[in-house]
């Protein structure tokens, strides 16, 4: 695959990894700085990202860009870069329903770019098969060969857009969703006075539930006021498939009352996280 001039939307914590995957396939890889945080600014140094200050400057440099973002942010920042008069091609690679990949995939369609579907299941991609790339759409397949050379692992499941985002939706609704489940359970055995009864239960069963479930909920705040969204595009995504929404509604309301944990330089306490999950 020849090297091509790839920017990246926006180099977060797992942005950035994607972005440097990228680069080490052999592409040269831009971002833009404009109204990005310090901390964000920090990442894409560390990573030689080459900054192009604007979005319209990296949408006039780039043959393809690739959104990494918080998923309630999928749709505006899509229609930033078609605003922008982009031509390229364009991955949305974020934690969305198949229907909002739809609703992208329709617009950039009308505005000649072409579109491919993603979804990430893993961490950030800084170590070979730890994280995965899910590409759908009928370009998905030029996607995958200009992606792959990374530590990014990248395959297509299918040509039509909402396939990658589907399969990303259906994961995460257990894994994250039974996360939420867990601090929910712990929050109300403390509420009742029960939690060391029910941690003594899970010992006896011996299915080490207790330690599981502690670390599980206290790991999570730090990612909480990005996971709040997802829940509710997994919830959309069951409505959408005929099966109670509820739910993951419940979960993106405990990782709502979580916001603000993820501040803190050092794991919350799991009562610090209990009593935040109570108080509202």
């Amino acid at each position: 695959m020849a090297m091509q001039q790839i920017g990246i939307l926006h180099p977060g914590n797992m942005g950035v990894s994607v972005a440097a995957s990228t680069k080490t396939a052999g592409h040269s890889v831009y971002w833009a700085s404009e109204g990005r945080s310090e901390a964000t600014r920090g990442r894409a140094a560390d990573a030689g990202l080459e900054d192009l200050t604007t979005v319209s400057a990296l949408c006039a440099q780039c043959d393809v860009l690739l959104s990494v973002c918080p998923p309630h942010a999928a749709e505006a920042v899509a229609a930033q870069v078609l605003e922008a008069g982009f031509q390229g091609r364009y991955l949305d690679a974020n934690a969305i329903s198949p229907m909002k990949s739809q609703r992208i995939a329709d617009c950039a369609a009308a505005a000649g770019v072409d579109y491919v579907d993603g979804g990430i299941i893993g961490g950030p991609a800084w170590t070979p098969g730890k994280t995965w790339l899910y590409l759908s759409g009928p370009s998905a397949l030029e996607m995958a060969a200009t992606l792959r050379g990374g530590p990014l692992e990248v395959a297509v499941v299918g040509e039509h857009p909402g396939n990658a985002s589907a399969l990303k939706m259906c994961y995460a609704a257990y894994t994250k969703g039974s996360t939420a489940l867990l601090a929910a359970i712990l929050a109300v055995s403390e509420r009742l006075g029960v939690r060391s009864n029910l941690e003594e239960q899970w010992q006896h069963e011996g299915s080490a539930l207790e330690e599981r479930a502690a670390n599980r909920t206290q790991r999570v705040t730090a990612k909480a006021w990005r996971f709040e969204g997802e829940m509710h595009e997994i919830a959309s995504t069951f409505e959408s498939a005929g099966l109670p929404p509820g739910f993951h509604e419940a979960a993106a309301e405990v990782y709502r009352r979580m916001r603000g944990l993820e501040e803190h330089d050092e794991l919350p306490s799991l009562e610090n996280v209990l009593s935040r999950l109570l108080k509202d």
